[in-house]
């Protein structure tokens, strides 16, 4: 005689029943409270009457509902944690519009009135320095020389001239300092001062914030040195 193994004995969920329930429901990756709960009523409704669940286990298993709760919980207030922290970050790069920061690498922007300046640390002094000034198409259009220098910060003040003494046009540059210390040549890198004109958030868990200064460069919050005015 066959044996039916699709029916339950003494009360008891069968292979196959399991097997048939499995089937017809969703599958997740994750165990949730629905699902917890419902694994352990289940349990408790098929158990066998003969062998109930023991105090220990019974005890064990709520604890460990207990502990996937307070998870649950945790994660949560995390995630609200977190988009708060975003938004007091955007609010407060927000703040930067229209003042200048001094970015690595930025653009000079040459106006008919101003032209941007910069600044490089030379924490040992500097021999002589050269500055380079290059337009938005990659070539040089003046070189300066200036003295020796302190240890510290030190300003570039480009006077918006090309080496052919002409004034130079109107719109984006690049400077480049050599520094000659103690007869070591360097090239630091340049923080050029350029205004924001608009902030954005990079879409990353962390909660990086770009700025977006004159000249079409998008500067890390991070990276910025200082800010003036």
């Amino acid at each position: 005689m066959a044996i039916d193994t699709s029916s339950s004995i003494n009360g008891v969920m069968t292979t196959a029943q399991y097997n048939a329930q499995k089937a017809a429901t969703p599958q997740s990756t994750s165990m949730g409270q629905s699902e917890f709960l419902t694994l352990f009523t289940t349990q408790l409704k098929n158990q066998d009457p003969t062998d109930p669940v023991k105090n220990e286990a019974f005890v064990a298993q709520l604890a460990q509902f207990s502990q996937l709760e307070a998870t649950t919980a945790m994660k949560t207030s995390m995630n609200s944690l977190v988009s708060s922290m975003s938004n007091d970050r955007m609010l407060g790069a927000a703040s930067l519009m229209g003042k200048q920061v001094a970015v690595p690498d930025g653009p000079v922007q040459v106006t008919d009135t101003t032209v941007s300046q910069g600044t490089i640390n030379v924490p040992a002094g500097a021999d002589g320095i050269q500055l380079q000034v290059f337009n938005d198409k990659g070539i040089l259009v003046r070189t300066q020389i200036m003295g020796a220098q302190k240890p510290g910060d030190v300003t570039l003040a480009w006077d918006g001239m090309t080496d052919g003494g002409q004034p130079a046009v109107n719109g984006t540059y690049r400077y480049v300092a050599t520094v000659n210390s103690q007869g070591v040549m360097s090239k630091p890198t340049v923080n050029t001062y350029a205004t924001v004109t608009g902030v954005s958030s990079a879409g990353t868990s962390d909660g990086t914030m770009l700025l977006e200064v004159a000249g079409g460069k998008t500067v890390n919050l991070a990276d910025v040195k200082r800010i003036v005015n």
